[in-house]
């Protein structure tokens, strides 16, 4: 072998090892080539490549397919979980071809969801970012000149966003056991991930088969509540959509952390991809109160979710309580990859006001019974407020906000009577509903 400049002689060298880690190159390279392969209406983000990243993450730390047996398994705890929800809702059955799921498959099944509730912020970072990276990398004079070019680092922004969300995405699907365990409708399927339920299970000495069915009677309430409370799923989502299109982006800062960057270095550019904090979107005032008025309609499906799962395996299901707590303190603290999304959504996908949700929805069953605590659901102006969770009994008393039977055939909000008269109260009493409510 000819001796090089500054090696030894040594046939056990490498010869490409001046290059860096093959795994690291063909990772670097095989991103460009998804980027590359966007097709131009493809959006903002380059969902294709944020799903191969998603689905490398969860591959590199196993991800077998689900067998035969433990599909068996699920279907027919969610089966079972189902018919023991008749007796706690007057909410139909959602459960209609229940599955079990790999993590490949929940990062597949999901992705339409999350481009929904990515693409508005990732539409802003892209533009700021192009035209960020095309301003510090071309002198002032040049930048008029440079169209194709800015296209180009606007597409590379899309890489570095698309990149983020599937580490994130990756990182989320090692964490959920099921479809809707984060309080979004991902997914109008009933599904539960046979490695989530393992994950879920380390370190619990619980019979597998009562935590599997406990999982499988939160996903069920879960798709009651999305499939048969029509409003409820495009109030969620369209909530987060419109959080985020309001979201601004410090454009200096950003600048500040891509300062220097050298657009022709891949691995400049792979250090960036990998940093979570690349981005991080700023709050407004009006994004503040947004989220809040978000959170407390989370939190009011958790504790609906948690009531009726507690009522259906009452007296069945000896370690329910057990259970509970340990869903409620995940749900309460979040993971890792929830707090990533907090970078992409601009905001951490869990309610904080667990407990108190599930008490109001507690006293308006004892006061009202299951038909009454679930008419709650009619219509979105029926909800409690944030501060309902705070005096539920004043709520509770204080009886629906208007009568169901003032709603237009719309649905979207209350008729005028002929007299002006839009309280629905026909009672003649002097009391009225508190105006807050």
């Amino acid at each position: 072998m000819t001796d090089l400049p500054g090696r030894e002689n040594d046939p056990n060298d490498n010869p490409f090892a001046m290059f860096g880690d093959p795994e690291q190159i063909a990772a670097a390279m095989r991103q460009f080539a998804d980027m590359l392969s966007a097709p131009p209406s493809s959006g903002p983000v380059n969902w294709d490549m944020a799903k191969n990243i998603a689905r490398h993450a969860v591959v590199a730390e196993g991800d077998p397919s689900v067998m035969e047996g433990e599909r068996r398994q699920i279907v027919e705890a969610l089966n079972l979980a189902d018919l023991w929800l008749n007796e706690a809702t007057t909410l139909p059955s959602g459960v209609d071809a229940p599955a079990a799921w790999s993590r490949s498959e929940w990062i597949e099944k999901t992705v339409p969801v999350w481009r929904k509730l990515c693409d508005p912020i990732a539409a802003r970072m892209v533009e700021t970012m192009g035209g960020t990276l095309g301003s510090a990398g071309l002198p002032a004079e040049a930048q008029s000149m440079a169209g194709p070019l800015m296209g180009m680092l606007k597409q590379m922004g899309g890489m570095m966003v698309g990149s983020q969300i599937g580490q994130a995405l990756g990182s989320l699907a090692r964490e959920v056991v099921g479809s809707t365990d984060i309080g979004l409708p991902l997914s109008g399927t009933a599904a539960l991930l046979p490695g989530g339920i393992a994950s879920f299970s380390d370190g619990l000495e619980l019979p597998s088969d009562e935590i599997r069915l406990y999982l499988a009677l939160r996903e069920a309430a879960h798709q009651r509540l999305f499939h048969h409370v029509p409003w409820l799923r495009a109030h969620l989502l369209g909530a987060v959509e419109e959080y985020a299109r309001g979201i601004t982006l410090d454009a200096s800062a950003l600048e500040e952390q891509l300062r220097g960057l050298d657009v022709s270095n891949p691995e400049q550019l792979q250090q960036a991809l990998s940093g979570g904090a690349l981005l991080k979107p700023e709050e407004t005032e009006r994004q503040k109160a947004a989220l809040a008025r978000l959170e407390t309609t989370l939190a009011l499906v958790e504790g609906w979710v948690a009531t009726v799962v507690d009522k259906a395996a009452e007296g069945k299901l000896p370690s329910a309580a057990a259970l509970a707590e340990t869903v409620r303190r995940r749900r309460a603290s979040g993971g890792p990859a929830e707090r990533t999304f907090g970078t992409l959504v601009g905001l951490e996908l869990r309610p904080r006001r667990l407990r108190e949700a599930a008490a109001l929805w507690k006293a308006l069953e004892a006061a009202r019974g299951l038909d009454g605590r679930d008419a709650v659901w009619g219509h979105p102006d029926l909800l409690p407020h944030a501060e309902d969770l705070d005096d539920p009994d004043s709520f509770v008393s204080g009886g629906a906000r208007f009568d169901l039977s003032l709603l237009d055939a719309s649905g979207e909000g209350p008729t005028e009577k002929t007299d002006g008269d839009t309280s629905g109260d026909t009672s003649g009493d002097e009391d009225t509903p508190d105006d807050k409510r």
